[in-house]
């Protein structure tokens, strides 16, 4: 029952400078559980932003009364990546020496707040659920650890998909869980839930 809401809420997205991203955003009233309208809604274009900097924007609604304020800071991403396969991170032998240099025992206490990281190999599904009418799904996989969320690409009409991504992701808490989901993607609607498998890291 406000038309001046504060929420105070930080959210952290992954972006990486070879994509042409906009930020959408959607401000939504909700009357009770079951109806909900449209208040407007607001674009950014990542690209034209500084970096390094917060930068403060008072960003209208579109076709709607009202604007938002919000902060939004581009920093580099430390630890975090997606690749291909043919060029694993992990399968040059002379970073692989770094790495086991950099987590020694005699390095343990250089740096208290990295605690290491994680690699994953994202190959393929296989007999994935129908979730078109055509008898096929157009499956991506999401994955989680943490605050940290990275996805693959669509694989358009296809129940065995293969992906063959590289995630890196930096550990900040040894008793995280990754949890890895398969969506389908639907156009305009919310992904439709194929499967998901979660893996502690302590059983890594």
């Amino acid at each position: 029952k406000s038309a001046n809401p504060q929420w105070r809420e930080q959210f952290d997205f992954h972006y990486f400078s070879d994509r042409k991203d906009m930020l959408d955003i959607e401000v939504w009233r909700k009357d009770n559980k079951k109806h909900e309208e449209l208040l407007g809604t607001c674009h950014v274009d990542i690209t034209a932003l500084p970096t390094k900097q917060t930068n403060c924007l008072e960003l209208p609604l579109e076709k709607h009364p009202g604007s938002l304020l919000m902060l939004i800071a581009v920093a580099p991403c430390t630890g975090v990546s997606i690749s291909d396969l043919c060029v694993c991170p992990l399968g040059d032998p002379n970073e692989r020496q770094q790495i086991a240099q950099r987590y020694c025992i005699k390095n343990s206490f250089r740096d208290i707040k990295d605690i290491g990281f994680l690699q994953v190999k994202v190959l393929k599904a296989v007999d994935l659920m129908a979730a078109d009418f055509s008898g096929k799904s157009d499956p991506f996989c999401v994955l989680e650890l943490g605050n940290d969320m990275l996805q693959t690409h669509t694989v358009y009409k296809n129940l065995n998909p293969e992906w063959n991504k590289v995630f890196t992701f930096p550990i900040k808490d040894i008793h995280d869980v990754l949890e890895v989901t398969v969506f389908d993607e639907d156009g305009d609607k919310p992904p439709d839930f194929l499967g998901k498998v979660a893996i502690p890291l302590l059983s890594v």
